[in-house]
């Protein structure tokens, strides 16, 4: 490889990787935006934000040309489906800061607890950034004047859990753009449905329209189609580790954006969970298998 190559490659990666975690910090405010802001309904969103993401990764995989293994599969879409329609119907009461960092915390704490299941041992370092990181989140959610709502919280935690069963199910599944495009298809297909079940309710209006596609197509689509380009480049730890950067993303794009308040309590349980998290997954051995799970899953976040 020639040195100017060389040179430009780690340039190359920050850029897209930093591309994929503003992508996925963009999910939580096009979602809390469009709930907040326009007449689209939880539901409507949800189903427009899958076929939207379904189309383009469809479109990604074309352009690649080459046939990679892997198509997906129902339980896995059925996982996707439950993350993608928790984390809307989450984003009804939740702002967008609480909605991300739970989202978060959730899917880590499912890798974790996947890895700890299959035999994984924590240090004591470990241990301490799990306790750390839970006593971060049942802070956040104690009852009081500035605690989320818990209908809310309770919805983003199960869309957390859900990606992070998505993400476990999708390890050496096979080309993962390929996979997810897949599982997008026919998650779709099970939110185009259910919509129409209840179509009384639903309500779309062009400006809903446009967020829910923006969601889908870019924060989503592309997004994801980014990160799992970028991914292979990253050691594990880095990947999982950067993905620490998307509720901070997020807060700060809910205060800039949606004039949302960052309250104390939210920023004292944003360095808990975060901190601790990050105490977990820098102290993890090299050549446990949950970890590159972790890592490849959003979980971002995902959006």
């Amino acid at each position: 490889m020639p040195a100017t190559s060389r040179a430009r490659f780690p340039v190359r990666i920050i850029v897209l990787t930093s591309l994929a975690m503003l992508a996925f910090a963009g999910n939580s405010l096009l979602c809390r935006v469009a709930l907040r802001h326009s007449g689209i309904d939880a539901a409507s969103f949800t189903a427009i934000r899958l076929v939207a993401g379904a189309a383009v990764l469809w479109l990604v995989v074309k352009v690649k040309g080459r046939a990679f293994p892997g198509k997906g599969n129902w339980w896995s879409a059925f996982a996707l489906f439950a993350y993608a329609a928790g984390f809307s119907f989450a984003y009804v009461s939740l702002p967008a800061a609480t909605g991300a960092l739970l989202l978060f915390g959730a899917v880590q704490a499912t890798m974790i607890g996947y890895g700890i299941r299959a035999g994984e041992r924590l240090q004591k370092m470990q241990l301490a950034g799990l306790v750390l990181a839970l006593a971060g989140l049942v802070g956040l959610l104690l009852p009081g004047l500035s605690a989320p709502p818990l209908p809310g919280s309770l919805l983003m935690l199960g869309a957390g859990i859900a990606w992070g069963v998505y993400s476990l199910r999708g390890k050496g599944a096979g080309d993962p753009t390929r996979v997810t495009a897949g599982n997008f298809l026919r998650a779709a297909a099970i939110a185009v449905f259910l919509s129409l079940l209840l179509h009384d309710g639903a309500a779309v209006d062009g400006a809903g329209l446009l967020y829910a596609i923006l969601s889908g197509a870019l924060a989503s689509g592309i997004g994801y189609a980014i990160w799992y380009t970028v991914l292979p480049a990253l050691k594990a730890t880095h990947a999982a580790t950067v993905q620490l950067s998307v509720p901070v993303l997020a807060a700060v794009g809910g205060v800039a954006f949606l004039a949302e308040p960052l309250t104390l309590r939210l920023a004292f349980a944003s360095v808990a969970i975060l901190g601790g998290i990050a105490l977990v997954i820098l102290e993890k051995p090299a050549a446990p298998d949950a970890r590159r799970s972790a890592a490849a899953g959003h979980s971002a976040l995902r959006d």
